[in-house]
């Protein structure tokens, strides 16, 4: 039986919506492959998901799904119209410290409709969305986010809670790295 909310079909969603976006569509297939990468430090019941999450983790970028103009909430509310599971929906929503963000934005509360996940899927996520680059390429932590501020302007919503976001992201990244090494 072939899972329609699977890797698979997260890959064509993404590739309609992000497809046109060449920087977008070669950093979320980046994130990807880097989340296929370190799908062992999760239950194997939950790698498919994980690969799911991260082709899709970008997806309210696209034109088309933009709502609220917070990409990760946008992401998640496209995906329940579809019909996806709402595990996918929320690691999307929450993906990569989103809630962080999303205070400074002021949609925490419509955030807060997703169940925050936290744990060895969660984790791995961010790791992946965190060491890839806007061009698809295998980056650390802080070359991504030396790009990203690069990028955004030190005003940007990232910019404004990077002093916040980036302990976070270094405890989730311990504890991937962790789970890597002792699997």
């Amino acid at each position: 039986m072939i899972d329609k909310h699977g890797a698979a079909h997260a890959r064509e969603l993404a590739a309609d919506l992000l497809g046109p976006m060449a920087d977008r569509w070669r950093h979320t297939a980046g994130v990807a492959a880097r989340a296929a990468e370190l799908a062992t430090t999760v239950a194997e019941t939950d790698r498919e998901l994980l690969v799911a999450a991260a082709w899709l983790h970008d997806i309210g970028y696209a034109p088309t799904v933009v709502d609220t103009g917070f990409h990760p909430l946008d992401g998640a509310r496209h995906l329940e119209r579809l019909g996806w599971p709402r595990r996918t929906a929320a690691l999307v929503a929450h993906h990569s410290g989103a809630r962080i963000v999303a205070e400074v934005l002021d949609v925490g509360d419509q955030l807060d409709a997703y169940p925050r996940e936290e744990g060895p899927v969660a984790d791995a996520l961010a790791l992946a969305d965190q060491t890839v680059d806007h061009r698809g390429h295998r980056v650390s932590l802080r070359d991504r986010w030396a790009d990203m501020l690069h990028r955004h302007g030190p005003h940007s919503p990232n910019a404004r809670v990077h002093h916040l976001r980036a302990p976070h992201l270094l405890a989730v990244a311990a504890r991937v790295e962790a789970r890597l090494a002792h699997p």
